[in-house]
């Protein structure tokens, strides 16, 4: 690089995570079982015990999830049955003042040719004389 030139840093932002201290425990601990002082049955019932220690949890999990995924839904549905509601009643009332701004505008002439016969204007040709 020469000097006085630009260059261009490129750097990665990788949280190492919840996820992967998650994923080295369980390393760890597979590698505990396996290589801890015990007979190959008491170890394979270990492995046993865990597996499933591990899918009651994830089952578990899962529920939870779908629990809260199933009161997301039903809030947004709640939510667009409200706002529908809401357009719906706002939409009459423009349709409403729609309705009564075309009567008004229909009334207005009609009030108009009614006033200017007894309005006491003076009629042109009386202003001459």
């Amino acid at each position: 690089m020469r000097e006085g030139e630009p260059y261009i840093v490129i750097e990665r932002e990788r949280g190492g995570g919840f996820g992967s201290f998650v994923l080295g425990a369980l390393v760890g601990a597979g590698l505990a079982l396996l290589l801890a002082p015990q007979s190959g049955e008491e170890t394979q019932e270990e492995i046993k015990k865990q597996a499933r220690r591990f899918r009651a949890q994830a089952e578990e999990r899962v529920r939870t999830a779908q629990e809260e995924l199933r009161g997301a839904v039903e809030s947004g549905r709640q939510a667009a049955r409200e706002a529908r509601v809401d357009l719906e009643r706002r939409l009459e009332q423009s349709k409403a003042a729609y309705r009564s701004g075309i009567d008004a505008a229909r009334a207005a002439p009609r009030a108009a040719g009614s006033d200017a016969g007894s309005s006491g204007a003076p009629e042109q040709g009386a202003e001459g004389a």
